[in-house]
């Protein structure tokens, strides 16, 4: 079995990949998060992308070929507009201000990076799982006061579907795993091909 690499300093992949039981070492990838699509199905994959390989190139070269390194990012997009993290209180409030009361997008691309053989390039592959999130509505004084726990401020589209936000949840429609910030499923199922040889990249 090869070492997994998360390349994320995300306490929620952590807790998921804890959660079922996949031993796994975290190096944060700190490099700057630029994407050149504006598309949310191909940003997460691009900036995922990024992440895998900014820390497989660290890796020592004989690191490599026991690891795969996995990249993950993660977007809510209503009506075209990207959501990432809010840079602020009041960038929090403007999104939760769009997002309630209405459905929107969650989007996780994955990249795993891993090395057969010294000698050989490394192999590739990405994908990104998308979820339907409806919320209920929500006055601007129930905005405020959830901005107020500051649990929005370090989460894509200011909330956290596991955390207190959950009263707001309506209905999910695809991987609630997905909207945390990782497709745990998916990814140990491509894991567990890399690891049995039947993924090809």
């Amino acid at each position: 079995m090869n070492k997994i690499i998360l390349a994320s300093a995300s306490p929620r992949r952590r807790e998921l990949l804890e959660q079922i039981g996949m031993e796994f070492e975290v190096i944060p990838s700190d490099i700057e998060e630029k994407a050149v699509s504006h598309v949310p199905c191909e940003m997460v994959i691009e900036l995922s992308e990024v992440k895998a390989m900014d820390i497989f190139e660290k890796l020592p070269l004989e690191r490599r070929a026991s690891a795969i390194v996995a990249g993950a990012d993660t977007v809510v997009a209503f009506k075209e507009r990207i959501m990432g993290k809010p840079s602020d209180r009041k960038n929090a409030e403007e999104m939760l201000s769009l997002l309630q009361g209405k459905t929107h997008q969650v989007y996780t691309g994955v990249t795993l990076v891993w090395q057969k053989e010294k000698e050989e390039p490394p192999s590739k592959i990405s994908f990104y799982e998308k979820t339907e999130v409806s919320m209920y509505p929500m006055s601007m004084q129930e905005i405020g006061r959830y901005v107020d726990t500051g649990e929005p401020m370090d989460k894509a589209g200011a909330y956290g579907i596991q955390g207190k936000c959950a009263a707001f949840i309506k209905e999910i429609c695809g991987d609630y795993y997905n909207v945390v910030g990782l497709p745990i499923g998916r990814l140990y199922q491509e894991i567990k091909k890399i690891n049995d040889g039947e993924c090809k990249s």
